[in-house]
C-alpha cells in the first residue's frame, strides 16, 4: 500500500478560482515555477496529454504542475486568456511567460526545459 501512495499524481487539480489563487500565490511566494495544463473533458487531444503531463510533473519535482478544466473553472481560463485546448502555460510569480497551444509533447517538454533552466539561472 505504501508504494502506491508514493506514486500518486504530482499534478494538482484546480477546481475553483480560490484554489487557483491559493496555489499560484503559494508558489509565487516560494519562487516556484508553475506549469498549467488547460484541458476539457470533451477535447480528446487534451485528454490524451494527461499521462504525458503527469510524467512531466514527476520529472520536475521543484515545479508546481496544475491542471484546469476550462468548463469547470471558466474564470481562470478567461483570466489567462485561454482560447483553445490543450494549452500549456508556464508562470513565474503568477505571470505567464510561455504558452504552448496544442498537443505537441516534444515542444512542450523543450519549452518547459528552457523555462525551468531560465528560472534556475535567475535564482542562482
Amino acid at each position: 500500500m505504501e508504494a502506491t501512495e508514493q506514486n500518486k499524481s504530482k499534478v494538482v487539480v484546480i477546481d475553483s478560482l480560490q484554489s487557483w489563487e491559493f496555489h499560484v500565490n503559494q508558489a509565487s511566494n516560494q519562487n516556484c515555477p508553475i506549469v498549467v495544463h488547460f484541458t476539457a473533458s470533451w477535447c480528446m487531444p487534451s485528454v490524451a496529454m494527461t499521462p504525458f503531463f503527469e510524467e512531466l510533473a514527476s520529472s520536475y519535482p521543484d515545479v508546481l504542475f496544475l491542471v484546469v478544466d476550462v468548463d469547470e473553472v471558466k474564470e481562470v481560463a478567461t483570466r489567462m486568456d485561454i482560447k483553445a485546448m490543450p494549452t500549456f502555460l508556464m508562470l513565474k510569480e503568477g505571470a505567464p511567460l510561455e504558452k504552448v497551444v496544442g498537443a505537441n509533447p516534444e515542444e512542450i517538454k523543450k519549452r518547459i526545459d528552457g523555462f525551468v533552466e531560465s528560472i534556475r539561472v535567475s535564482l542562482a
